[in-house]
């Protein structure tokens, strides 16, 4: 499974990376949707994968019956998630005033407007 989610990781990369570089606005946003997607499933593989339970203690009990999952990396999977959606949203709204003001979504056709 950890192999799969490499390989899904690297395409997400590539993509993302190949978007980011293309002179669409658009696509660059959504490359770098791709991209956080691609960070967010490199922190879950690298938490590891594990078939345990919750790391949540009954009442009276002071162990662990077996090893439970690490909530750290889910933590910060949300963390990034919020972050992402709010760097999206940013990123829409200054493209959408970007193009109304320049009339234009080409980022080599922005830089004639300069002068």
């Amino acid at each position: 499974m950890e192999v799969v989610l490499a390989l899904v990781i690297g395409v997400l990369y590539g993509a993302g990376l190949y978007l980011m570089m293309r002179r669409n606005l658009v696509q660059l946003i959504i490359g770098l949707g791709l991209l956080s997607h691609g960070a967010n499933l490199l922190i879950f593989t690298a938490g590891g994968l594990r078939e345990t339970g919750a790391p949540i203690l009954a009442e009276g009990e002071k162990h662990f019956a077996a090893m439970p999952a690490d909530p750290l990396p889910q933590a910060l999977i949300l963390t990034a998630i919020v972050i992402s959606f709010a760097v999206t949203a940013f990123a829409l709204v200054l493209f959408l005033r970007t193009y109304q003001t320049v009339g234009t979504d080409d980022v080599d056709r922005m830089k004639e407007t300069d002068t």
